[in-house]
């Protein structure tokens, strides 16, 4: 994707990441899945998914894939979170729209949670999708995962299918979730 044009506002930021940046968002994607998860998962299956999903090779080889952009959101120049757009993801049949782009990940830590930090780090990757030239938005939400599909309903998103989501050895049902840009 194409660069991004930074964010600022007050004492928050958001910049495209660098490859300096793949430990952060390594750490940051951990930490958030599992304050975010741990309570509505077993022990084991989160241990794996973390230790496969959020290691230094596996953020280094994301960071590098082809359409792939993070933003990392600051307070203070304290990163909060992070999301993840990626282009040409459009694996998804149920996904409409002649150039999406997918939503990977959208994460914030757990203290900077319900003050409007995703609103504004949301608006960012609407801004960069529409920069460059996406038309649909889509991104897999839990189903079980209250909190994300009210904010991404307030955004606009409505469900368009469903697909597996395999955490540790736990197949779990995600919402495909889309919107026009």
């Amino acid at each position: 994707m194409a660069k991004l044009m930074e964010h600022r506002a007050e004492n928050v930021r958001i910049r495209q990441a660098t490859a300096e940046d793949i430990e952060l968002l390594t750490n940051i994607g951990r930490e958030t899945f599992a304050q975010t998860f741990s309570d509505d998962n077993t022990p084991e299956n989160m241990a794996k998914y973390l230790s496969e999903s959020f290691n230094f090779e596996k953020q280094y080889t994301e960071f590098y894939t082809p359409g792939s952009l993070f933003l990392v959101i600051e307070e203070n120049e304290t990163p909060i979170g992070y999301a993840r757009l990626l282009a040409g993801s459009g694996g998804e049949t149920c996904i409409t729209g002649e150039k999406p782009v997918e939503l990977v990940r959208i994460y914030l830590l757990a203290a900077w949670r319900g003050k409007g930090y995703g609103d504004v780090l949301m608006k960012a990757c609407l801004d960069a999708a529409r920069q460059n030239g996406h038309d649909t938005i889509w991104l897999g939400v839990w189903e079980k995962n209250e909190r994300a599909i009210k904010f991404y309903r307030k955004w606009g998103f409505n469900v368009a299918g469903s697909h597996v989501f395999l955490l540790g050895n736990d197949r779990q049902n995600d919402f495909i979730m889309q919107m026009k840009i």
